[in-house]
């Protein structure tokens, strides 16, 4: 059974070297794949376009309007004069918030009293809208603490002030400066290995068909899953090359760490890539043609790795019927892997239920794979 199946393993790699163009894409496009989604998938919401209508042009109100544009999180970008100002820039998307000051602002804190002051979100996207909300709303805070301050201090009851017997100090693991990037990369590596891999086999069997040398493999002694096996060996190098390429790319241009074992996450990987690699020789066993192939290996991995993984959207958030069936992703699984290893370091011992399921989608894929290939015309 070796000797037959690396027999077919060794005329695959042949095949392979024999295509360089196919092989140097193969191995290149990881990395322009991880490049561009890791630059353009960005869920840090920095520089925001904020417009501002100050109604009391006053030093207290420009000190506000400072607070704001100092930092990353705003870029005051225009002044405004009034409210239909503000709907026109909201209207044509020049500014994504409206900071407006009152007229009664600086009397306000002069004797006083609260100071109220809008702010207007454009609400089109939702999810940086509640983040800019909550960025304006901490800078505000802190704005009316040092205003406080600075009163006290005049006053001469900055000795007297009564500090909270209780303080809580925020602590964030595994991701202290909260940088997106770190929570991406990781579930790119996924996305990318998963869907270059199936691509990969996906057009094995049915390039046999296409060109017409099925029948050797027919009259030959060897059995499907020897074939099946045959057919994956070489793969399963290539892809683990892009492994490699993946990891360090992310590590080199986006400064990901990788806080666990190195072995770890090569052993995982080699796991998620058979598994990936039979759903690409499933493919090739069901259908007609290599562009069919090609298709269905985009469509089966590339979009539910993307929407049901947990790569962008959170499963918790997402309907208990769809919950369920995220347990038939793979990159859902290997996703909790690499970001386990990248961020956390976590070893074996808690990684290892993701890792028996996907050694058991990657026995079943071979297995159909198998099943599915028969030696008759």
């Amino acid at each position: 059974m070796i000797g037959r199946t690396w027999i077919i393993a060794w005329k695959e790699f042949v095949h392979i070297l024999r295509d360089p163009r196919t092989l140097a894409v193969v191995l290149v496009l990881p990395v322009l794949m991880l490049i561009l989604y890791g630059y353009a998938i960005n869920l840090d919401v920095k520089h925001v376009k904020l417009g501002v209508l100050d109604r009391d042009r006053s030093e207290a109100s420009r000190d506000l309007v400072g607070a704001y544009a100092h930092g990353e999180r705003f870029d005051v970008t225009a002044y405004l004069e009034d409210e239909r100002a503000v709907t026109r820039a909201l209207d044509r998307g020049q500014v994504r918030a409206v900071l407006v000051i009152p007229p009664t602002y600086s009397r306000d804190l002069a004797q006083g009293r609260t100071a109220r002051v809008q702010l207007l979100v454009d609400g089109s996207d939702s999810t940086a809208a509640s983040t800019a909300i909550g960025y304006a709303q901490g800078i505000a805070l802190s704005h009316s603490a040092r205003i406080t301050l600075e009163a006290l201090r005049k006053t001469g009851w900055e000795g007297r002030i009564s500090y909270p017997p209780v303080e809580a100090r925020a602590r964030f693991w595994y991701n202290p400066e909260l940088r997106s990037t770190n929570y991406i990369v990781p579930g790119l590596v996924a996305v990318i290995l998963i869907m270059l891999s199936a691509l990969l086999t996906a057009m094995t069997v049915v390039r046999e068909r296409e060109q017409g040398t099925i029948e050797q493999l027919i009259v030959s002694p060897i059995r499907p899953q020897e074939l099946m096996l045959g057919k994956l060996l070489p793969y399963v190098a290539i892809a683990f090359a892009d492994v490699l390429t993946v990891i360090a790319a992310g590590r080199l241009l986006f400064h990901v760490p990788l806080v666990g074992s190195p072995l770890l996450m090569l052993g995982m990987s080699a796991i998620f890539l058979t598994a990936a690699l039979g759903i690409g020789l499933f493919i090739s066993t069901v259908t007609g043609t290599q562009q069919t192939a090609m298709t269905a290996a985009v469509m089966v991995t590339m979009l539910p790795s993307i929407l049901l993984s947990g790569f962008v959207f959170p499963i918790s958030a997402m309907p208990r019927v769809v919950q369920w069936l995220t347990n038939l992703v793979p990159a859902r699984h290997f996703l909790v892997i690499a970001r386990g290893i990248f961020l956390k370091g976590n070893g074996l011992d808690l990684l290892w239920r993701p890792a028996v399921v996907l050694i058991v989608f990657g026995a079943v894929m071979l297995a159909l794979s198998a099943a599915r290939f028969r030696k008759t015309l």
